[in-house]
């Protein structure tokens, strides 16, 4: 044979060809082969592949790591950095949606065809398309960790864009409705009404209102103060499915303060004087369950003769009400502890048509 080609006879006479597709994890190389009958069979198998995996080297790098291999070692590096709900959404995600499809797959022979085919994947389990845009951010963090570590020449899936999809508003409840639940929240027994209520006039999550704390709220400045969470998240190992994890709050931008209206702050206090846990909402000294806050509107709402709503609705409607006093933009923000006011505007535009409306006529009024 020619010094270099790696073709070799057998001893059962067939012929073998050897050809380079990269290193992997250990610097090893990692091996592809070919077999054929003749020396020209194999010799025809072989060099298309040499070419092949020659420009993958060359291209993307030489690493011949499987993604899940190494996006396992990825989630092990962050696991400290990140809180536990969003390792095991990370976790949960990866193992659900992504292994299964592309966990075989080398980093170096990943493309953005190979991203196509996922996507339309996740199209067809019946994914949303924020659920779609959630696990693709993932994974793309994953490759941009191989770059830095030198195992990827660049991201193959940074060209790959998600389709548009048409968004479903979430919609805040009418007045007539936000009053009905109010005089219905307030009768229930056991303060079970509250979180709603609560939820109406500060805009908090239904995790934010289960964690909140008596020293989260200073009575004498009417001001509330969102710092913790309360969530239950899956677990990635052991028998156990789920645990409830109370923590900081989402993001830098969750903790913020919120002021507290009259009516509020006398309900707010009412309670306190019954009140026999360090949590505002409790149940054996502990904060309540968010799906327990949920399952307690479910059936406020049924009461109500309010079909279809589900308890995050309640901030949209306090966000409404905000813009349709004409709140400035940046104060709604905050309060909602959203991370920019675009985020506002894009979730909440239609909410200021109205306001717009107005601007119109006095600018009409004003030229005439």
């Amino acid at each position: 044979m020619r010094r270099g080609e790696n073709i070799y006879r057998r001893r059962d006479g067939r012929w073998e060809g050897r050809y380079k597709k990269g290193r992997k994890s250990d610097g090893c190389v990692k091996y592809g082969y070919v077999y054929g009958k003749t020396l020209h069979e194999v010799r025809n198998k072989l060099y298309p592949l040499k070419v092949h995996y020659q420009t993958v080297q060359e291209m993307q790098g030489s690493s011949c790591v499987a993604f899940e291999e190494w996006a396992t070692l990825w989630l092990k590096e962050i696991r400290e950095s990140v809180k536990p709900a969003t390792y095991a959404n990370y976790y949960y995600k990866m193992t659900k949606y992504v292994f299964p499809f592309i966990g075989d797959v080398f980093l170096n022979e990943l493309t953005p065809e190979i991203g196509g085919k996922l996507l339309l994947k996740w199209t067809r389990y019946g994914l949303k398309h924020s659920t779609k845009q959630v696990i693709f951010r993932i994974v793309c963090q994953c490759l941009k960790y191989a770059q830095e570590q030198k195992q990827l020449k660049d991201n193959p899936f940074l060209s790959v864009k998600l389709p548009k999809e048409n968004k479903v508003k979430i919609r805040a409840l009418t007045k007539n409705e936000q009053q009905r639940l109010e005089n219905a929240a307030l009768k229930e027994k056991h303060n079970q009404g509250i979180p709603a209520y609560l939820a109406l006039y500060t805009g908090l999550r239904i995790g934010e209102i289960a964690a909140l704390c008596w020293s989260d709220i200073d009575f004498e400045n009417n001001l509330l103060q969102v710092n913790h969470t309360y969530q239950r998240i899956a677990l990635p190992f052991g028998n156990q499915r789920t645990q409830l994890i109370f923590d900081t709050a989402k993001t830098e931008a969750s903790t913020r303060v919120v002021p507290l209206g009259n009516k509020l702050k006398r309900l707010l206090i009412r309670l306190k004087k019954s009140a026999t846990s360090q949590y505002v909402f409790s149940y054996k000294n502990k904060p309540v369950e968010p799906r327990l806050l949920t399952y307690h509107f479910q059936q406020l709402r049924k009461k109500c003769g309010l079909e279809r709503i589900h308890f995050h609705q309640l901030r949209h409607t306090f966000a409404t009400r905000c813009l349709e006093i004409q709140g400035d933009i940046l104060s709604v923000s905050a309060m909602l502890g959203h991370t920019s006011t675009q985020l506002t505007l894009d979730t909440y535009a239609d909410s200021m048509i109205e306001q717009r409306v107005k601007i119109i006529y006095q600018m009409e009024k004003a030229i005439s």
